[in-house]
């Protein structure tokens, strides 16, 4: 019964986020209270009556709509995870690297802080390693959108070769 109620606070909140207008000149670095929602599985959620976690924004792609990394207070220690130098109450806090997701501006309630340009690199570096895995077999650069090794360039070298 419980979640049903969640779920059911959590619409209500998204209807007024829905209509709400917002004026937030966001940068990749910074930290909001962002209203994440109740979510489901393993999806991590917000908390309190908003529904709100502080997300580090990672890229903005306009006034609307950014790439942010949800963070957390509860240590975690593998590859999914990227410790912060503490900027709340001397608490540290964790970049949740599985977790980034599109969100739009209007989720945003309030500033929270920002990190130094130091551990953003340390953030953007981990987060490559995880979306740039190398797969079993493929070149080192398979995953890299940049380079030359396109699904369609992979699949012609492979019929080279057989």
């Amino acid at each position: 019964m419980t979640e049903i109620k969640d779920f059911d606070e959590w619409n209500e909140v998204k209807k007024n986020i829905e209509h709400s207008n917002h004026n937030w000149i966001i940068k990749p670095r910074e930290i909001y209270w962002v209203r994440i929602g109740q979510n489901i599985g393993y999806e991590i959620y917000g908390k309190d009556s908003n529904f709100v976690r502080p997300v580090l924004i990672f890229k903005r792609f306009n006034k609307d709509s950014f790439l942010g990394i949800p963070l957390t207070s509860r240590e975690k220690r593998n590859s999914y995870y990227c410790e912060l130098n503490p900027f709340h109450k001397d608490k540290k806090s964790y970049a949740v690297l599985s977790q980034v997701r599109f969100y739009s501006s209007k989720r945003i309630k309030s500033k929270f802080s920002k990190i130094s340009q130091d551990e953003f690199e340390i953030v953007k570096e981990k987060l490559g390693e995880i979306l740039y895995a190398p797969k079993k077999g493929l070149p080192e650069q398979a995953g890299n959108l940049d380079s030359k090794y396109t699904i369609s360039n992979l699949k012609s070298k492979e019929q080279k070769n057989d």
